[in-house]
């Protein structure tokens, strides 16, 4: 393990940042966990060292004296930064080191260590909390401006109504659960390290049921179709996530229900291009308008809106209409939209028409020069 180099090991470079790090464990963990490669011993061998290299890294006067020793500052008996043996070459449970990086929730286990692997802290008569939800919504722009309450529906896990959640037939009776013994963990081993995890058997709680309930079969939740308002808020924009507590899938054994996200995305518009707080359009002009010059009204998310076009208005000119974009979801001022005319140039004439026009070249001098001079005297130069 010491002539490994710790940051190439995590893959990430000598200046990651502490968030960088766990990422990066959590990563190589996942890949190389005994629990995912049973029997492989490169792979749990990859394990050890990866947990080791994000110990040392993850604390920051351990880094600092890798940094300037590098790995004999961890060797036993080598001249480290604290004398002879250094830091030491000591090495945490993975478990534990899982649960400082991913953290755990709650009310008794159900953290990303959890999760991934059935591990984790139950303890006799403990809950487990319930998983988290996302759901994805589409919404219009429209909705984005104004804010909407909208009705979703969706299928979770929900306490079950004949047992109230416990799992046990109404009048049945708990008992000491026989695989764990009513420790609610078990122990496993996965080659040289072993691992605590939850029993799957009473999911920590040390006990089980007597009789089992009929309606959810023991597990005190069932899968439901719920319905749910949800109100969305002025500004939000594409990703933007929504946060409501309790909604997700019940708890086990008194455990707290999850939460669930609602993760927006927005409908693209026809007319109009969001840019932050600011919207973007594009309308066409008449080129009498631009010429003369004139007012339009144009679209906005709130109505219509009085545009003035000066007199001589080129293709391709921006507006601005203030406070006519989007509200700011942190209250602050409220953008703008940005209107971009283009000059419709006429694809058909009347007689009368074009004589008209060509009667205005003539007094212009623009019957035998249409170029304008402008542009001739700035390519001089390329000539």
């Amino acid at each position: 393990m010491a002539k490994d180099d710790y940051y190439e090991l995590l893959g990430v470079g000598k200046t990651a940042t502490e968030e960088e790090l766990k990422k990066a464990y959590r990563k190589k963990a996942v890949q190389f966990h005994p629990d995912k490669n049973p029997g492989n011993k490169e792979a749990e061998e990859m394990f050890k060292k990866v947990s080791h290299a994000y110990e040392v890294l993850s604390d920051g006067e351990k880094r600092a004296a890798y940094d300037r020793y590098g790995a004999a500052a961890f060797e036993g008996g080598g001249a480290g930064p604290r004398g002879p043996g250094g830091f030491g070459g000591g090495f945490h449970d993975p478990a534990d080191i899982f649960r400082e990086v991913f953290g755990q929730r709650g009310g008794g286990g159900g953290g990303i260590f959890d999760e991934i692997f059935g591990g984790g802290g139950g303890g006799r008569d403990s809950g487990r909390d319930g998983s988290d939800l996302r759901y994805d919504l589409e919404i219009t722009l429209e909705e984005t401006a104004r804010g909407a309450e909208r009705e979703i529906s969706f299928r979770k896990n929900m306490a079950c109504e004949r047992c109230d959640g416990a799992g046990a037939e109404p009048g049945s009776k708990r008992v000491t659960c026989s695989t764990c013994r009513g420790a609610g963990q078990i122990r496993r081993s996965g080659g040289i390290i072993t691992f605590t995890q939850t029993c799957p058997t009473c999911a920590g709680a040390g006990t089980k049921v007597d009789k089992p309930c009929t309606a959810c079969r023991g597990e005190g939740r069932v899968l439901k179709t719920t319905k749910l308002n949800v109100r969305i808020p002025p500004g939000v924009d594409n990703g933007s996530r929504l946060r409501s507590s309790g909604n997700g899938e019940a708890g086990l054994s008194g455990g707290q229900a999850g939460d669930l996200y609602i993760v927006l995305s927005v409908k693209e518009h026809e007319l109009f291009e969001r840019q932050g707080d600011d919207l973007f359009c594009e309308i066409p002009i008449k080129f009498t308008l631009a010429t003369l010059g004139g007012t339009i009204e144009v679209p906005t998310l709130f109505g219509k809106a009085s545009l003035k076009v000066p007199v001589g208005t080129q293709s391709g000119t921006t507006f601005r209409l203030r406070d006519k974009g989007m509200p700011s979801l942190r209250g602050g001022r409220q953008g703008d939209q940005l209107v971009r005319v283009h000059v419709e140039v006429p694809q058909s004439l009347s007689p009368e028409q074009r004589k008209i026009l060509e009667d205005f070249a003539r007094v212009s001098g623009d019957a035998n020069e249409p170029t304008s001079k402008t542009f001739f005297e700035k390519a001089k130069k390329f000539f």
